[in-house]
This record gives structure tokens, C-alpha cells and sequence, in this order.
């Protein structure tokens, strides 16, 4: 299978014309959906919505630096990994903060469009998913990549469940649940993605100083 190492010792690190095509389709998908995405959510007062909008945001962001970084050093593309993951974090603190004050909120989300928007974002994320499916046991640039995009698709799950319970509940805290979750998803990514790409930089730097 050209252009992957999947079920090999070998650890894809990008360097293929075919990922190249995929990631730019898939930095796409990424950034419309952001802009759409984010603009239902602040129609509809949804949280989740905005979550998962600013996921697709982070994304496009760092799916960029990924591509940016294919071919180079060890080094560089574990500091690029190391950059995606910090920022995976700061957008999961951020949106955890974001809702816990959003709690105090009595507003609640008009459903119909959340479910209907959830419904678009998970379509978009399964095809990105299916189109990163072959690359997802790469280096730490690369795996970051397949980890942000099933958080994606997760998460979009998440929020047409929480649209089903705030139109039968008529409360808001649904949304507000699944935001919470998305949050900790974002750091639990966050922190295998740091893990990684750390064990790569040591990796790196035992490889500079081995005597030649």
C-alpha cells in the first residue's frame, strides 16, 4: 500500500504526493465548515455548536503546520506536533471555561438547528475520516491529523444527541454537557499527542548526539 506504513514497523511520516492531496481536501472541509458552523452556533445560543466550530477552527489551523512540516526533520515535525498539542489543549481549557459560564445562562438552544448543523459537520468529518483512515498510525505530525479528525466526527455525534435531549427536555444543559465532554476529549487528545511528539524529540536528539 503505497504511501502508508500501516501494519508495518515503519512509521509513515507524510511524504507522499496522495497525503499531500488528501490533507489539502481535507484543511477544506475544515475551514467551511468552521465558518458555517460557527455562525449556527451563535444563532442558535448553542455551545456545543461553538465547540465543535472552533474544533474545525484548530484544525484547518494545524492540519496547515501538518502539511507544512511534512519532509522535515525529526525534530521539526515533533515541535510542529508539540505545537498542535498545546493548542489542542488551550481550545479544550478554553472551551470548558466557556461553559462553565455559559451555565449561569438560563438561555436555551434552539434545537432544530443544532441537530440539523450537527447532522452537516458529522458528513464532513466522516469524509475527512475516511479519507485519513489509511494515515492514522503515523509519526506524531501525521497521527495528530487522524486524532483531531475522530474527535470531529465524535464530537458531531455528541451534538445531535444533545440537540434530540434539549428539544425533549426543553433545557439547555444537554448542550452543555456535551460541550464539557468535547473539552475533555480536546485534552485527553491533547495529552497523547504531546506524549508522542516528546518521545520523538528525545528520539531525535539521542540520533544527534550518537557518535558517528
Amino acid at each position: 500500500m503505497a504511501g502508508c506504513a500501516c501494519g508495518t514497523n515503519v512509521r509513515f511520516e507524510g511524504v507522499s504526493r496522495r497525503y499531500r492531496r488528501v490533507l489539502l481536501a481535507v484543511i477544506a472541509i475544515n475551514a467551511v465548515m468552521f465558518v458555517v458552523e460557527m455562525t449556527a452556533g451563535v444563532l442558535a445560543g448553542s455551545q456545543a455548536l461553538k465547540a465543535d466550530a472552533l474544533d474545525f477552527l484548530g484544525d484547518t489551523l494545524t492540519y496547515a503546520l501538518s502539511l507544512w512540516a511534512i519532509g522535515r526533520p525529526l525534530s521539526v515535525r515533533s515541535a510542529a506536533a508539540l505545537v498542535k498539542g498545546a493548542s489542542l489543549g488551550a481550545m479544550g481549557l478554553w472551551v470548558l471555561g466557556a461553559t462553565l459560564w455559559q451555565v449561569l445562562s438560563t438561555d436555551v438552544p434552539v434545537a432544530p438547528v443544532m441537530g440539523a448543523v450537527g447532522a452537516l459537520a458529522f458528513a464532513a468529518n466522516v469524509a475527512s475520516v475516511l479519507l485519513l483512515l489509511r494515515y492514522r498510525d503515523g509519526d506524531s505530525n501525521v497521527r495528530s491529523v487522524w486524532l483531531c479528525s475522530r474527535n470531529d466526527a465524535i464530537g458531531n455525534v455528541a451534538v445531535i444527541g444533545a440537540a434530540g435531549s434539549v428539544a425533549l427536555t426543553g433545557a439547555a444543559w444537554p448542550d452543555l454537557l456535551v460541550a464539557a465532554a468535547m473539552a475533555a476529549l480536546f485534552l485527553w487528545s491533547s495529552a497523547q499527542i504531546v506524549t508522542q511528539a516528546l518521545a520523538e524529540r528525545a528520539e531525535a536528539r539521542a540520533g544527534a548526539n550518537a557518535p558517528t
